[in-house]
């Protein structure tokens, strides 16, 4: 229990030092799994499921004041910090701003593929909508279909976040398009102060095909930024983990093992 709210949190387990992951928008923890194992056993990857995502229970408010408090809350219950925190998307967001808001809970960040403005005009399309999506289906498959019709070209990602529905026999997403709707139109916005707040190292991942991040952006704040490194990833898109799965893991385990 954190801040009045349950929390689903993925431990992956092991004796090496902490490192907390969040996840971006429609995602879940579980998701560093494929990291954990590629980290371990020197370091102990902790995921945490956030607000309106995966098993976490709950809706918003869906702002980054309630991102950045509830990470905070989870690294103090836990007694840690500093530590590395590895990101995705707008769970990166919500990691720089931690680091600058929280320094001493915060000793590095990997910022996977996402700037420090997330709306127009840097980003030109920065809110995917999914306000009409489908939520259930009689099977993974046919729910799979079902979004695809949406225009999504490959709906993995997103049923990650997809299980058995007890109640139905069916198959679930485990979050409402609402409320993703809410929280992207939340998170979009101009974030610089975040990014410049701190200066532990940093590492800055971007996709060469990634449509939320521009490379004068990234090459801005990597300039802007003391202590950070860009890291660019030839043929990927957005989710650099899933294109490019063996050399994001060999980034980020080669950026830890400098700290």
């Amino acid at each position: 229990m954190l801040r009045g709210r349950r929390f689903a949190v993925t431990d992956f387990g092991g004796p090496g030092d902490p490192v907390l992951a969040l996840h971006g928008h429609f995602g879940r923890g579980r998701m560093y799994a494929p990291l954990a194992a590629a980290l371990a056993p020197e370091r102990r990857v902790i995921a945490l499921d956030q607000r309106g995502h995966g098993l976490t229970g709950g809706g918003g408010p869906f702002t980054l004041d309630e991102y950045v408090a509830d990470a905070a809350a989870l690294l103090r219950e836990l007694d840690l910090g500093p530590v590395p925190v590895v990101a995705h998307s707008t769970g990166a967001v919500g990691a720089y701003a931690l680091a600058a808001r929280h320094p001493d809970l915060v000793s590095a960040l990997v910022v996977e593929d996402i700037g420090a403005v997330t709306d127009r005009p840097v980003v030109s399309h920065p809110v995917l909508d999914v306000s009409g999506w489908p939520t259930w289906a009689v099977d993974r498959e046919k729910l799979r279909a079902a979004i695809e019709s949406r225009g999504i070209p490959d709906a993995s990602y997103f049923l990650d976040s997809a299980e058995p529905d007890p109640q139905s026999g069916g198959w679930r997403l485990l979050f409402e398009p609402s409320h993703m709707m809410a929280s992207q139109q939340a998170m979009c916005g101009d974030f610089w102060d975040d990014w410049l707040g701190s200066s532990c190292p940093a590492l800055l991942m971007r996709g060469e095909h990634s449509s939320l991040l521009p490379p004068g952006h990234a090459h801005e704040m990597a300039t802007r930024r003391p202590n950070t490194r860009l890291r660019e990833f030839a043929g990927c898109g957005h989710w650099i983990h899933d294109d490019a799965p063996r050399p994001y893991t060999r980034a980020v385990r080669s950026f830890l093992s400098l700290l």
